[in-house]
C-alpha cells in the first residue's frame, strides 16, 4: 500500500474503505474491541476471513462486542447476545439458553417475539396491496 499512502480513503469502494478500517481497528491488537456492522460493504470471502478472524480473537480472550442486524452472522460468531427494544434490554443471554427458554429455533425468531409491537406479516401484506393498486 506504500504506493498508495497519500490516496483519500474517499477515493476506495465501499468495501475495501472497510477492509482499512478493520485493519486499523486491529492494527494495535487490542483487548477490547467495538465493532458496528463490521461485514458492511465487504465480499463473502472476507466476510468468512473476518468471522474466523474474530471467532479466533475471541479464543485468545479478547472481548468483541459486535453490533449487527444480521442475525444469521451474530448466531455463528457470539457466544451471548443482548437484544434491546426501545432503548430496554429485553434479553441478555446465551443464544442456546435463549433458544431454550423461549422454544425458538432462530436468532431471528426470538428477536421477533421479544420486539414484535405489529404484525410483520399484516405489514407486509399492506404493502404489497399497495403497489398493485
Amino acid at each position: 500500500m506504500w504506493d498508495d499512502q497519500y490516496t483519500p480513503l474517499s477515493a476506495y469502494s465501499k468495501g475495501m474503505r472497510q477492509k482499512i478500517l478493520l485493519s486499523a481497528a486491529l492494527l494495535h491488537n487490542p483487548e477490547v474491541l467495538l465493532f458496528d456492522e463490521p461485514l458492511s460493504g465487504l465480499d463473502v470471502t472476507t466476510s468468512l476471513i473476518f468471522r474466523d478472524l474474530i471467532q479466533g480473537l475471541a479464543a485468545q480472550g479478547r472481548m468483541i462486542f459486535y453490533s449487527s442486524h444480521v442475525l444469521e452472522v451474530v448466531e455463528k460468531v457470539c457466544s451471548q447476545v443482548l437484544i434491546l427494544c426501545k432503548g430496554r434490554v429485553a434479553a441478555h443471554d446465551s443464544i442456546d439458553n435463549l433458544r431454550t427458554l423461549m422454544h425458538q429455533s432462530s436468532l431471528e425468531a426470538i428477536f421477533a417475539e421479544l420486539t414484535q409491537e405489529r404484525d410483520h406479516q399484516a405489514v407486509a401484506d399492506h404493502i404489497l396491496e399497495v403497489m398493485q393498486a
